[in-house]
């Protein structure tokens, strides 16, 4: 996959680093832009949500000087900032969207070493080995391809930590990860979703077949994996898509995945900030925010009713405990 970019914001101090000279090399044919900060761009952040389709195609490459760790009970003990934030991808109800609004398009940090640093210095402080989810802010396996970070991040811990990174994704471009030493000390986890929604709601992502390959490939290669079927999304006829798409990941999936994987569910969350991004920028998409089903949850969020939620969650449980008798580690 190649990708490429209409225009880059860059902030001076970046251009210090390795990753930000290889950036400047690789890009160099682009209009560069110097900026002060990353988080503060007037033009781009004053733009109407109708071009947010055209931000995406921007890079944002700066230092990152934020390195906050919250815990976390899921997955992970930790979600760590690392090394971008935003992504390429469009989906329609994308939770960066209500971090960034309008800037969510992805932003580069070049400042790896100091970020697994923290890590690394983390996990040998603390009683027992520790997991660090390295993927809430972006999609680390779309920015692979933009700065090939992966692979240095992976073998990096394997060969100094004790715990564990994971990340999810929802791309296939796992090829150059599949011969490293990684010890079994990176948790791969995919997302998927039924292939309408894909096509509709997760705009610029990898199909579901491809995602699958993908996920078989990785756990061939060793590593410890999970699944998600996130987020769900009650769209009209969901029993049919999910039904569906459970059948095929029964049929798809390879047995060491099927023996070894965990499953991760989320449910849809959605906000007025996406809606109104939406609702400019992709006037005929999928129709995702149905306030007949949801319900307000928290300042401008919204989730679904209780009823709802109950219907879909004993209906995943049900279908996953008869076609694929995975463990599901949670539902939230």
């Amino acid at each position: 996959m190649n990708i490429q970019f209409d225009a880059v914001y860059y902030e001076p101090a970046a251009m210090e680093y390795q990753l930000g000279k290889e950036m400047r090399e690789k890009f160099k044919d682009l209009s560069w832009t110097e900026i002060e900060s990353h988080n503060r761009i007037p033009e781009l952040s004053a733009s109407a949500n109708k071009d947010f389709p055209k931000l995406k195609q921007l890079l944002i490459i700066g230092v990152r000087k934020t390195h906050k760790y919250v815990e976390n009970h899921k997955v992970s003990d930790w979600l760590v900032p690392y090394t971008s934030s935003g992504c390429r991808a469009m989906c329609l109800y994308c939770y960066l969207v209500c971090n960034y609004n309008k800037c969510s398009y992805l932003r580069l940090f070049v400042n790896r070493e100091q970020m697994m640093g923290k890590i690394l210095k983390t996990d040998a402080a603390a009683a027992v080995p520790q997991t660090f989810e390295i993927g809430s802010n972006s999609d680390l396996i779309l920015e692979n391809v933009v700065t090939g970070n992966l692979p240095w991040t992976i073998e990096k811990f394997a060969a100094y930590g004790r715990g564990h990174l994971t990340l999810p994704t929802k791309f296939d471009m796992v090829e150059p990860l599949l011969g490293l030493d990684h010890r079994g000390k990176t948790i791969f986890r995919m997302s998927v979703n039924p292939p309408d929604i894909i096509r509709r709601v997760e705009l610029g992502t990898s199909q579901l077949d491809s995602r699958i390959r993908a996920l078989n490939s990785m756990a061939d290669a060793g590593y410890p994996v999970g699944l998600l079927i996130a987020p769900v999304i009650l769209l009209e006829g969901w029993e049919k898509m999910y039904g569906e798409l459970i059948d095929t990941l029964a049929d798809k999936l390879s047995d060491k995945v099927r023996q070894t994987g965990f499953i991760e569910i989320i449910l849809m969350t959605y906000s007025f900030v996406q809606d109104a991004i939406n609702t400019d920028a992709f006037p005929n998409a999928a129709p995702i925010f149905d306030r007949t089903i949801m319900t307000g949850r928290g300042r401008g969020k919204y989730c679904y009713k209780n009823d709802a939620r109950a219907k879909a969650e004993a209906f995943l449980k049900e279908q996953i405990d008869s076609k694929l008798k995975m463990k599901i580690l949670y539902i939230s």
